[in-house]
C-alpha cells in the first residue's frame, strides 16, 4: 500500500457519518464502525510491521484521523487515541508487545494517563496497582488499558493492564463528544503488574526503544499530543461545509442575499484560513521531525508541544465565528452545527489542550530556563 493511498475508504466514512447520531445517543462508538476501521487497517497504521502493522508516518496517520473526523469527531477522537497506543507499546519491552499483538495486530488498547486516582507501589518483579482513571476513550471496545501512576521513589510510569484485571464504569454523561465512550477504568483491589508491562516516563522522554525503523526514535508524546486535537480540524471542516450548505439553502429564493452578505463571506474566509493554518503547522512540524530522522531538538519538541496545545482554542474561535451567525434553527438540540460546537468545546477540557503551561515553558526556555516538561 502506498503511504499516500487513503486507508479509510469513502464507504467507511459514509458508514461513520451514518452512525454519528446513534453513537451520540448510545454514548459510545458502534461495533460496526470499530469493525470497519479494523478491517481497513486504521488501528495498525503506527504498529511495527513485525506484529502485522504498517509503520506509517505520523503525517499519513493524521491525514486519516482528520478524514474520519469530517464524518464524526467522536469516532476520530476515540479511534485516534486507541490507534496511537500502538506507537507507545512499540517502545515497551518485546515481551509486552508480544502479549498484546502476537495473536492479533488489531488488538485495541485504551488509556487514561492521569495518575490522580491511582495508587502504585513497588513489589518483587513489578508493582501493585489500584485506583480509578477517567476519560478512557473507546474503552468498551478494548482488551487492554494503559494506565498512569506515580510510584513513590521511582516516578511516573504507564501500566499495561489486561481487560480481565479492571472494570469499566459507565460514567460518560456529557454535553459533547458523547460517542467517544470515555468511561472510567476501575481497579478496586490491588493487582500485580509485572515490570515488563510498564513504561517509564523518562524512557519515553529519552526515546528509548529497540525498533529498527527510525520513526520510533520520535518521542511518542509528539504523536499523542496531536491525536487529542487534530480531530477538531476535521470537525471544523465539516462545520464549515454544513454552515455553507445551510446559508445557501436559506437564500434559494433570493440568491442576491449572499452576494451582499459581506460579514458572512468574511467569516467563511477566516475559518477556511484557520483550517489551512492548523493543517500546515502540523504537517510542517512532522516533516521537520522526519528531516531530523525523527530526532528533533528539545527546543523544537517544546515548540511543537505548544503549537499542538493551541489547536482547540483556534478551532473554538472558528466554530464560534460560524455559530454566531448560523441562524435560529441552530439553537435547537440535535442541529448538526450545534453538535459540532459542543464537540470542539469539550475537547478543550483535555489537559493537553490547555496551552498555559506549555506557553510558559516555551517562553521561559528562550530566557535561559531549562525545559520543565518531560511529556514532549
Amino acid at each position: 500500500m502506498s503511504s499516500h493511498e487513503p486507508v479509510v475508504t469513502e464507504q467507511i466514512l459514509e458508514l461513520i457519518a451514518s452512525k454519528s447520531d446513534e453513537q451520540r445517543q448510545n454514548r459510545r462508538m458502534s461495533a460496526e464502525v470499530v469493525s470497519a476501521l479494523k478491517e481497513c487497517g486504521f488501528y495498525t497504521m503506527m504498529l511495527p510491521k513485525k506484529w502485522g502493522g504498517q509503520e506509517q508516518r505520523p503525517q499519513e496517520f493524521f491525514k486519516e484521523q482528520i478524514r474520519i473526523a469530517e464524518a464524526d469527531m467522536s469516532t476520530a477522537w476515540a479511534s485516534g487515541i486507541i490507534a496511537v497506543h500502538a506507537f507507545q507499546i512499540a517502545l515497551m519491552s518485546e515481551e509486552a508487545q508480544r502479549e498484546v499483538y502476537e495473536n492479533d495486530p488489531n488488538t485495541l488498547v485504551s488509556s487514561s494517563y492521569n495518575p490522580v486516582g491511582a495508587k502504585a507501589e513497588m513489589a518483587e518483579g513489578g508493582f501493585m496497582l489500584s485506583g480509578r482513571w477517567g476519560w478512557s476513550s473507546g474503552s468498551e471496545h478494548c482488551t487492554w488499558a494503559l494506565l498512569g501512576g506515580v510510584i513513590p521513589g521511582d516516578g511516573y510510569r504507564t501500566f499495561l493492564v489486561p481487560r480481565s484485571q479492571y472494570d469499566i464504569e459507565d460514567t460518560w454523561n456529557v454535553m459533547g463528544l458523547q460517542g467517544t465512550g470515555s468511561n472510567d477504568v476501575v481497579i478496586a483491589e490491588p493487582i500485580f503488574v509485572p515490570e515488563h508491562r510498564t513504561h517509564r516516563q523518562m524512557d519515553g522522554f529519552n526515546c528509548v526503544n529497540e525498533q529498527e525503523n527510525p520513526i520510533y526514535n520520535l518521542s511518542w508524546a509528539q504523536t499523542f499530543v496531536r491525536v487529542v486535537n487534530s480531530a477538531a480540524i476535521g470537525a471544523l471542516k465539516n462545520a464549515l461545509k454544513i454552515f455553507v450548505e445551510t446559508r445557501t439553502a436559506s437564500a434559494t429564493s433570493d440568491p442576491t442575499k449572499l452576494a451582499g452578505d459581506v460579514e458572512t463571506q468574511t467569516r467563511i474566509a477566516e475559518v477556511m484560513n484557520t483550517i489551512a493554518e492548523l493543517e500546515a503547522v502540523m504537517f510542517h512540524n512532522f516533516d521537520k521531525m522526519e528531516d531530523a530522522n525523527w530526532q528533533p531538538s528539545i527546543e523544537e519538541r517544546v515548540l511543537y508541544r505548544y503549537q499542538a496545545s493551541i489547536v482547540i482554542d483556534k478551532a473554538i474561535d472558528a466554530i464560534d465565528t460560524l455559530f454566531d451567525v448560523a441562524g435560529g434553527r441552530a439553537v435547537f438540540n440535535g442541529h448538526p452545527l450545534q453538535n459540532l460546537w459542543h464537540d470542539i468545546h469539550i475537547a478543550r477540557c483535555h489537559v493537553a489542550n490547555n496551552p498555559t503551561g506549555f506557553a510558559r515553558n516555551l517562553g521561559a526556555m528562550q530566557l535561559g530556563v531549562e525545559n520543565q516538561d518531560v511529556f514532549i
